[in-house]
């Protein structure tokens, strides 16, 4: 690792604890502030060490949804999920057609049933397809990212328990103490996961190809 790449994945870590430390505190600005550079860090970070496109893009898209999820309008809602949903794509692209487990998958979709099932009578109207849609594609993600070893799995599935904290909350369930600090550091975590994960998976393919 470079001394670039070091300094930039420090400033991400920084910037995750003062947004998390944040949280916590009930410091508004200092979410605001350190939240819009968390995806670019970690998208800077990756660029030095060589990443490919589509985990660029998809931390860019990411950081899209980010920065439209700090506005408190439906229409700020709808199209941060819809920067998410392109990240998740370009996640699915990445993924390729590396083989995964069935029996993961089947654990996957009944995920995704139930959770539907739980959240569909507390969702506004007008949001009941475009969250169904987004949690399919979501679900998909989660399993393909399997594929890709036991960190980017790991950073899939929380990615999945991250937007499931969000949708618990549009629904009116019950919820975590301090949600917003629990979906943060779900999301920081599924981020830097699915990062790592595939740089792991790239460096070892490129050693054993050499």
């Amino acid at each position: 690792m470079t001394p670039l790449s070091r300094t930039l994945l420090g400033a991400f870590v920084l910037a995750a604890a003062v947004d998390l430390g944040s949280l916590l505190a009930g410091a508004d600005a200092g979410h605001l502030a350190a939240k819009p550079l968390l995806m670019p860090l970690l998208a800077a970070y990756a660029a030095t060490r060589g990443a490919p496109k589509p985990l660029l893009a998809a931390l860019l898209f990411g950081w899209g949804g980010d920065v439209l999820l700090l506005l408190d309008a439906e229409w700020a809602f709808l199209a941060g999920m819809g920067s998410f949903a392109l990240g998740h794509l370009c996640y699915l692209r990445l993924f390729g057609t590396r083989r995964t487990s069935p029996a993961l998958g089947a654990l996957y979709a009944l995920a995704l049933a139930g959770t539907l099932t739980a959240l569909w009578p507390g969702l506004p109207a007008d949001l009941r397809i475009p969250v169904a849609g987004y949690s399919l594609l979501l679900t998909a993600m989660a399993y393909r990212s399997s594929s890709s070893g036991v960190l980017a799995g790991t950073g899939g599935a929380l990615f999945l328990l991250s937007d499931t904290l969000i949708a618990t909350g549009i629904a009116d369930l019950p919820q975590l103490p301090a949600p917003d600090f629990w979906v943060m550091l779900t999301y920081i975590a599924a981020q830097y996961l699915l990062t790592a994960g595939t740089l792991q998976a790239m460096y070892g393919e490129r050693r054993t190809t050499s």
